[in-house]
C-alpha cells in the first residue's frame, strides 16, 4: 500500500486554514465590537458635551434675564451674581462669565470714567471703531477675577468678524449662541483655539426689543473637552473636536491617543445654537488581537504537532512495508539458498562417494586407505574454506593453488612459482581444481619435484577466450620419472573426476624430466538469480 507522502503537509495546510479563518473571524468580530465601542464612546462624549454647553448656557439664560431688569450693571451686581452660582472653581470647562454692554461711539468716555471709579483704573475700549461701526461690545466684567482675563477687559468684541456674526445671530434668535473658533484675547500670545458663547440681554420697549449688552463665556476648547471627558474617565480612544463654521472644518482640540485614525466615528453635534464635528478614533495598530494572536500560536503548535504525528505514521508505514519486502526476500533468499545448498551437499557427497570408492580400489591395507581419504578430504576441506570466506561466491585462481601447496611453500629446499592473472572461479569447479592441485602436490611430493631438494614446480594459468582458463603445472628438478608404472588413485580422480566436473579432459603427463599437466578450467557467467552483489547495483550467484 503507498501512502502519499504530502499528507502531513495537506493536513498542515488544512488546520492552518481553520485557524486563519478562526483568526479572521474574531478579528472581525473585534472590529464590530470597536466599531460598538467607537459609536458609544462618540455618544458619550457628545453627551458629555451638550451637559457642559447647557449647562453654561442655563446661566447665561438667568443671568441675561437678570441683567435685563436692571437699568445699569455695576461690578457688585455682576460678582454677587456670579457668586450665586456656587461654582467655585469649576466653571464647567468655561473661563468664567463676562459681561459686555453695548457702547456707542458718544459713551466711550463716561464707560471709561465708570471703570476707573469702580476698579482704580482707567481703561480704554480696543481697538478703534472701525468706519461705519455704529457702536462697541467691550469686555466689562470677566470673572474669576484673575491676571489672565484682565487681559480681556476693554476689547470690543464686536470689532471682529467671528465674535460679531455670533453676537447677531444671538440676538436675532434670543438665545445662547456660540461663536466659530477664536482665540481668546486673554491667551496672550499662545494661540491655542477657542469659541465664546454669547447670551444677549434684551430691554422690551415699545418700539420693540433694544439690545443691551451681551452676558458670555469664553472657552478655551482644549479645557472644554477635557472637562466633558472627565464625565467619562479614562479611555484608549482618542478625540477630535472640530468647529464647522463657514462650511470648514477647524481643529479646536484633540484628546487621546494621537496615532490611530484607522477606525473612526464621526458624529455632529450642536452645541448652543452652533455645529460642531466630534470624531472618536481607536489607535491604530497592525498586529493582532491577543486571541486572535494566541489562537494562531495554537493552531500553528497543533498543526506542526499533527504533521509531525502524521509523518511519523506515514514513515512507520513505509518502513512497515520496506520491511514486509524485506522479509519476503529473505524467504525467497532462505529458500534458494536452501535449494542451493542442497545441490552443493550432493555434489560434494558425490565427490565424496567417488574419492571413497576410488580409493578403496587402489588401496592394499587399511592404513593406506585412511591416509588416501584423509588427505583428499582435507584438501576439500580446504577449498570449502575459501567458498566460505567468499561467501561461496567466485574463488581467485590463485588462492585455491597456495591453500593446497600451502604445507610445501615453507620449505625453502624447494621453489614454487605461481604466475597468472586474477581470475575467479565458480565453488564447484573451485573444489574441483583444488583436488586436482591436492594430487599433483602429493604425487609430487612423494615421487616428483617436491621429494627432493632443489625441486621446482611452475604452475601458470591464463585466460584464453573469456570463457575458458588453461592451467599448466609443470615439475622439474626432481627424481627421474619411471615410465613404467602402474595406475594409480590420483590419476584417476583427476582423469576422471575432475575432468568430468569441470567439462573439459585434462592431459597429464609423466614426462622423464617431470610430470606436467595441462587443465581447462571454465569461467562460468553468474546465472539469473542472484545472492551475492559484488558491486554495487552489480549481483552475481555461484554458477552449478
Amino acid at each position: 500500500m503507498e501512502y502519499p507522502r504530502a499528507i502531513p503537509l495537506a493536513l498542515f495546510a488544512l488546520v492552518m486554514m481553520i485557524t486563519a479563518l478562526s483568526v479572521f473571524v474574531m478579528e472581525r468580530g473585534e472590529d464590530q465590537r470597536t466599531d460598538a465601542m467607537l459609536i458609544a464612546r462618540a455618544e458619550a462624549v457628545s453627551s458629555a458635551l451638550e451637559r457642559r454647553a447647557n449647562a453654561n448656557s442655563s446661566y447665561l439664560r438667568a443671568g441675561a434675564a437678570l441683567f435685563a431688569t436692571l437699568d445699569e450693571v455695576p461690578r457688585s451686581r455682576f460678582d454677587r451674581f456670579v457668586s450665586e452660582l456656587r461654582l467655585d472653581a469649576d466653571y464647567r470647562g468655561a473661563e468664567g462669565f463676562g459681561w459686555a454692554p453695548v457702547v456707542r461711539r458718544s459713551e466711550f468716555t463716561a464707560w471709561s470714567d465708570a471703570r476707573e471709579s469702580e476698579n482704580s483704573l482707567r481703561t480704554q475700549i480696543f481697538p478703534a471703531l472701525a468706519p461705519g461701526q455704529p457702536f462697541a461690545v467691550p469686555v466689562t466684567f470677566l470673572q474669576p477675577d484673575t491676571e489672565r482675563n484682565r487681559r480681556a477687559l476693554g476689547f470690543d468684541m464686536y470689532s471682529e468678524t467671528v465674535r460679531r456674526q455670533a453676537m447677531q445671530e444671538a440676538f436675532r434668535d434670543l438665545r445662547p449662541t456660540a461663536s466659530g473658533q477664536v482665540v481668546l484675547v486673554q491667551e496672550g500670545a499662545a494661540p491655542e483655539p477657542g469659541f465664546l458663547i454669547y447670551m444677549p440681554v434684551v430691554v422690551r420697549e415699545e418700539a420693540g426689543p433694544r439690545l443691551k449688552g451681551f452676558i458670555y463665556s469664553p472657552f478655551n476648547a482644549a479645557d472644554f473637552l477635557g472637562s466633558a471627558l472627565e464625565l467619562e474617565g479614562a479611555s484608549d480612544f482618542g478625540v477630535r473636536f472640530y468647529d464647522t463654521m463657514n462650511g470648514k472644518e477647524q481643529l479646536l482640540a484633540s484628546a487621546g491617543v494621537e496615532d490611530g485614525g484607522a477606525k473612526k466615528v464621526r458624529q455632529e453635534i450642536r452645541l448652543a445654537n452652533h455645529r460642531w464635528v466630534l470624531e472618536v478614533y481607536a489607535p491604530s495598530t497592525s498586529a493582532l488581537s491577543t486571541l486572535s494572536l494566541l489562537t494562531l500560536l495554537f493552531g500553528l503548535m497543533v498543526a506542526l504537532l499533527l504533521m509531525m504525528v502524521v509523518r511519523l505514521l506515514t514513515q512507520q508505514a513505509f518502513e512497515d512495508d520496506a520491511a514486509i519486502s524485506w522479509f519476503a526476500e529473505q524467504a525467497s533468499i532462505r529458500n534458494s539458498l536452501t535449494r542451493e545448498l542442497n545441490h552443493r551437499v550432493k555434489n560434494t557427497l558425490a565427490n565424496v562417494l567417488s574419492i571413497v570408492a576410488l580409493t578403496r580400489r587402489r588401496a592394499s591395507s587399511l592404513d593406506e586407505f585412511a591416509d588416501g581419504i584423509d588427505g583428499r578430504i582435507r584438501a576439500l576441506s580446504a577449498t570449502h574454506d575459501l567458498l566460505t570466506h567468499s561467501d561461496w561466491g567466485t574463488t581467485p585462481v590463485r588462492a585455491v593453488i597456495e591453500a593446497e601447496l600451502a604445507p610445501y611453500a615453507r620449505d625453502s629446499e624447494r621453489m614454487l612459482n605461481l604466475n597468472g592473472p586474477d581470475s575467479e572461479l565458480a565453488p564447484n569447479d573451485a573444489l574441483s581444481l583444488g583436488l586436482a592441485i591436492h594430487e599433483l602436490a602429493t604425487n609430487a611430493a612423494k615421487y616428483g619435484a617436491l621429494s627432493v631438494p632443489g625441486g621446482r614446480i611452475d604452475i601458470r594459468w591464463q585466460e584464453m577466450d573469456g570463457n575458458t582458463i588453461q592451467l599448466d603445472w609443470a615439475e622439474s628438478g626432481g627424481p627421474e620419472v619411471k615410465q613404467e608404472r602402474t595406475r594409480g588413485f590420483g590419476t584417476d580422480l583427476i582423469e576422471k573426476i575432475v575432468a568430468h566436473e569441470l567439462g573439459r579432459p585434462v592431459d597429464l603427463r609423466f614426462d622423464p624430466e617431470g610430470v606436467k599437466c595441462t587443465m581447462l578450467v571454465p569461467l562460468r557467467q553468474p546465472t539469473d538469480f542472484s545472492l551475492r552483489a559484488r558491486d554495487a547495483g552489480e549481483e552475481k550467484s555461484p554458477a552449478s
